[in-house]
């Protein structure tokens, strides 16, 4: 098999969707090149319409990236019994619904972590173009770290992360490290005995707690078996499993997610929604007694959309099956465009 027949992943360690993507590809045994140097990571970037991480070139030399719809497209071209979307309909489901709220809610923590406490930002910087340069010298390292460092802070505000939005978004972190904690010390899947999507999305913003040093002590002291499980979560190309059984109930943690998404997740992705129909720039909500307020973010828009068209594409068995767990945790009448 050659580099040409191959899939060529173009990421980063210190990227949340890169870990994704790269633990996706490992579990469903794909074969594929990963790439993290500066100069291929800025190739591929150019040859995608918004240039973000990871990229993924694929065996036919057409380039891609937008984790989610590669997941999809991914499982329609590999059918190997390794599928991350699970068979049941209503867990399929709820595993997108998750894998979402992680990728666009927990990535606001996540970011917030990295880039707000002035203390720690100049060390990750360098690390970050320590990766990219595979060393490169000091001067290159540390040019690269101030330039980089300066544009994702001049971002903060428009990610959400604010001192006015800190106290939310520390909680919404927390409220993840307490579920996932909960979780993990009885079994590592939320589906059966293998992983769904939404165990990779949730995994991707995480691995990058083992990164940051703002809050790498905090989330090792309050989940510290979920920061072991994130290690093997780098990694799961050796695990076999099922997804659940008929008869199995579905853990605890689906409706404490359901929760935080009914408290946080759909009040932000509705009162952006609402913003940008409206033309509004900028938008605000309180949740759980807490104020927050950002710039609208279109992509945001589209993910409130695509998430109530797959709910109302569902089976009327399917929504049958749902109805109970989110209209209890208050997800429902979101979910139900009017």
């Amino acid at each position: 098999m050659t580099e040409d027949n191959l899939y060529t992943v173009f990421g980063h360690i210190g990227s949340p969707y890169s870990m994704k993507m790269r633990s996706v590809m490992r579990y469903r045994r794909i074969p594929h090149i990963w790439r993290d140097g500066a100069e291929g990571i800025g190739g591929a970037r150019e040859k995608v319409k918004v240039p973000v991480i990871p990229v993924f070139k694929y065996p036919d030399g057409s380039y891609h990236n937008d984790s989610t719809p590669l997941i999809y497209d991914l499982e329609k071209r590999h059918v190997n019994g390794r599928s991350i979307i699970p068979k049941r309909e209503s867990d399929a489901f709820l595993a997108f619904l998750i894998e979402d709220m992680a990728d666009e809610l927990l990535s606001k923590a996540m970011y917030h972590y990295r880039w707000f406490d002035r203390r720690y930002v100049k060390r990750i910087s360098e690390w970050i173009a320590f990766d990219m340069f595979e060393g490169g010298g000091r001067e290159t390292i540390e040019s690269f770290a101030e330039n980089f460092r300066e544009r994702q802070m001049n971002r903060l505000a428009f990610v959400g992360s604010s001192e006015q939005n800190r106290p939310m978004l520390e909680h919404i972190s927390d409220r993840f490290l307490d579920a996932m904690e909960n979780h993990v010390v009885n079994r590592w899947f939320l589906f059966g005995s293998r992983p769904s999507i939404a165990e990779f999305g949730l995994f991707g913003q995480l691995s990058q707690y083992h990164n940051d040093l703002a809050i790498i002590d905090h989330a090792r002291e309050k989940a510290p078996y979920t920061f072991r499980w994130i290690l093997h979560m780098h990694d799961l190309s050796g695990f076999e499993g099922e997804w659940r059984r008929d008869e199995e109930a579905l853990p605890e943690i689906i409706e404490t997610l359901l929760q935080i998404a009914s408290e946080f997740y759909f009040p932000f992705m509705t009162a952006n929604a609402a913003a940008f129909a409206s033309g509004t720039p900028e938008f605000s909500f309180e949740a759980g007694g807490m104020p927050y307020s950002q710039g609208v973010f279109k992509y945001q828009v589209k993910c409130l959309a695509n998430l109530r068209a797959a709910y109302a594409e569902l089976s009327d068995p399917a929504k049958s099956e749902l109805k109970g767990m989110l209209s209890q945790t208050g997800c429902l009448s979101y979910l139900l465009d009017t």
